[in-house]
C-alpha cells in the first residue's frame, strides 16, 4: 500500500534536487496522495463489507486497512466511515482497547482457518512451509483467544 506513496515521493524529490521543485509541486503530490489513500479507503471498505456477507472473505483487516487509510485522507472521510455500522459492529470497541466480542473473534478466527486450510492443502509437497503455517495459526490463535480482551455483546452496543 506504500509502495505508490513511495514511488510519487521519489518522482517528486527528484524535481527538488533538480531545482525544478516548488511548493506547488509539494502541493500536487499531497492532492495525490489524499486521492490514493481515498480510493484505497474506498476499495478495502468494499472488500469488508463483501467480508460480512461472504466467510471466505475477512472482514477486520480490510476495515482496518480502510480505517487506516480514511484516516490518511481527509478528516471527513474519517468520521463518515467511523459513523458506518460497519466500523461501530466490527472495530469500534477495538480500536478504543476495549477488545472484542466473542462473536467477532470467531468469525474472524474462522475466516483465517479456513484460508490457511486452504493454503496448508495446497502445500502439500512444502513441508515446512505447512510448519510455518501451522506456527502461524497457533499464533493467531493465541493472540485473538488470550491477547484480545473478550468483551460482552451488551458493552459493545453502547
Amino acid at each position: 500500500m506504500e509502495r505508490p506513496i513511495a514511488m510519487l515521493q521519489m518522482m517528486y524529490s527528484d524535481r527538488r534536487l533538480n531545482g525544478t521543485g516548488s511548493a506547488e509541486s509539494q502541493e500536487d503530490f499531497m492532492r495525490v496522495k489524499k486521492v490514493v489513500y481515498t480510493v484505497l479507503g474506498f476499495l478495502f471498505l468494499g472488500l469488508g463489507a463483501v467480508g460480512t456477507v461472504l466467510p471466505i472473505l475477512p472482514t477486520v483487516p480490510f476495515l482496518m486497512l480502510a480505517a487506516f487509510c480514511f484516516g490518511k485522507s481527509s478528516e471527513k472521510l474519517n468520521s463518515w466511515f467511523k459513523g458506518t455500522k460497519l466500523y461501530k459492529n466490527n472495530l469500534e470497541t477495538f480500536v478504543k482497547g476495549e477488545g472484542m466480542t466473542m462473536k467477532t473473534k470467531l468469525r474472524i478466527v474462522c475466516t483465517v482457518t479456513v484460508i490457511m486450510a486452504l493454503g496448508f492443502a495446497m502445500m502439500s509437497r512444502v513441508p515446512v512451509g505447512r510448519v510455518i503455517l501451522a506456527v502461524v495459526w497457533v499464533c493467531h490463535l493465541l493472540y485473538f483467544f488470550l491477547g484480545v480482551k473478550t468483551i460482552e455483546p451488551q458493552k459493545a452496543e453502547l
